[in-house]
């Protein structure tokens, strides 16, 4: 058997609105983004930051449902502002027999961290 590792879910152009430097690490995100893109609490995520280009990895939990919370927690606030985008990207082993239907859940934000579109 052969897995490959998959972007199985993005939720993408999310606007940072707090980095939290005095923490112990991660990411929180509004717990109803996580949930439509199918992330987990304490998942490990690969976050990349649009406008300064930088990535890095954390895990992501969940914030309050309804807010659009995105803070950058511990070492992560060192690597984005307030109002920076992020891409959040999950990855999972697919296994390659499952990859002719495989689809990656994908969450297109607006600007106040809303869900506009979900594509699968």
């Amino acid at each position: 058997m052969i897995l490959r590792n998959m972007c199985t879910s993005k939720i993408h152009r999310l606007t940072v609105t707090e980095a939290n430097l005095d923490y112990e690490g991660s990411i929180t995100i509004d717990t109803d983004l996580m949930n439509a893109s199918g992330m987990i609490p304490y998942e490990k995520v690969q976050v990349v930051n649009i406008t300064n280009g930088s990535r890095f990895e954390t895990y992501a939990i969940p914030g309050e449902s309804g807010s659009g919370v995105v803070c950058l927690n511990g070492g992560a606030a060192r690597k984005g502002t307030v109002n920076d985008l992020l891409i959040v990207i999950a990855y999972s082993m697919v296994d390659e027999t499952s990859l002719v239907s495989f689809k990656p859940k994908i969450v297109l934000v607006d600007g106040s961290n809303r869900i506009k579109k979900i594509l699968e």
